[in-house]
């Protein structure tokens, strides 16, 4: 298949490079100049998306996604697929897909889960949004970039799923990070504590995959000095996507907006550009 790939920075170049890997013939644009092994280089948007069966999009947020998918929609090829990988508020989702409807388009929110591991190695989530007829078509795609895709419901439900999905991740790495805070306090092991917690009720991804504690389970960021893997900002983003949409829709989410508040003042404090998890390594040094 001829795909578009446009934003190919750290989760974009991998997925990119997976369809190229897998014999797709993929035209890559990104402003920056990004370039992927086995990925063509467009110099303009209009050599990314003209002629192609699909255009797949991943983004910073949702006034870039508008304003990219209504350039996309004048240069694209009728019966083009769109699909938008990035994570946005369920308005802008919404509005891309009404800017593909109008033009006869098809397309899909389909914000992703795991991180530029699950990028880099093909086992992503995608939560997805649109009608069955465009997740019929994107699914072989899905089927490259990750393990796993849910067509949630009809425009906008991918990123709905996604926005609750990442705030339940927000508030259990809060506190697991507390957690391993207390038992430090109270001199408990982290090798024991990991033991006892991961194989009975305290057991989460967070803890179980994702350890915010070095050296202790799988590998994880926190044996990398806390290089990112999902960077506390975009872990702030997500949390503050969640407080909009629940004021829009009336929800009480009093822990995930105190997880916000939480994420906020770490990324202010010097968290920017470290892993979410390095919420523990900021309490040890209290």
């Amino acid at each position: 298949m001829r795909i578009g790939f446009v934003g190919l920075g750290n989760m974009g170049a991998p997925m990119a490079a997976n369809l190229a890997k897998a014999g797709h013939a993929v035209t890559g644009y990104d402003p920056a100049g990004v370039t992927v092994e086995g990925v063509s280089v467009a110099e303009t948007m209009e050599g990314a998306v003209g002629g192609q069966a699909a255009v797949i999009t991943m983004l910073p947020n949702g006034e870039i996604v508008r304003a990219v998918h209504s350039d996309i929609a004048r240069l694209a090829e009728p019966g083009t697929l769109l699909i938008d990988c990035s994570t946005v508020d369920v308005d802008s989702a919404r509005a891309v897909h009404g800017i593909a409807h109008d033009i006869g388009l098809l397309s899909l929110d389909a914000p992703v889960s795991g991180g530029t591991g699950g990028a880099a190695s093909g086992t992503l989530t995608f939560m997805v949004g649109g009608s069955e007829e465009a997740f019929a078509k994107a699914k072989p795609l899905f089927e490259i970039m990750g393990q796993k895709a849910v067509l949630c419901g009809e425009a906008g439900a991918g990123q709905a799923a996604k926005i609750c999905n990442n705030m339940i991740l927000g508030i259990s790495m809060i506190g697991v990070c507390e957690a391993f805070h207390l038992a430090d306090r109270l001199g408990l092991d982290r090798q024991a504590m990991f033991d006892v917690t991961s194989t009975s009720s305290g057991s989460c991804w967070s803890l179980n995959t994702y350890c915010p504690a070095p050296g202790v389970g799988p590998r994880s960021p926190a044996d990398n000095g806390y290089r990112p893997g999902f960077a506390a900002e975009l872990m702030l983003k997500d949390l503050n996507l969640s407080q909009e949409a629940a004021e829009v829709a009336g929800a009480e989410i009093e822990l995930g907006r105190h997880a916000r508040d939480i994420y906020a003042r770490f990324v202010e404090a010097g968290g920017k550009g470290r892993d979410f998890s390095a919420i523990l390594e900021k309490l040890s040094a209290r």
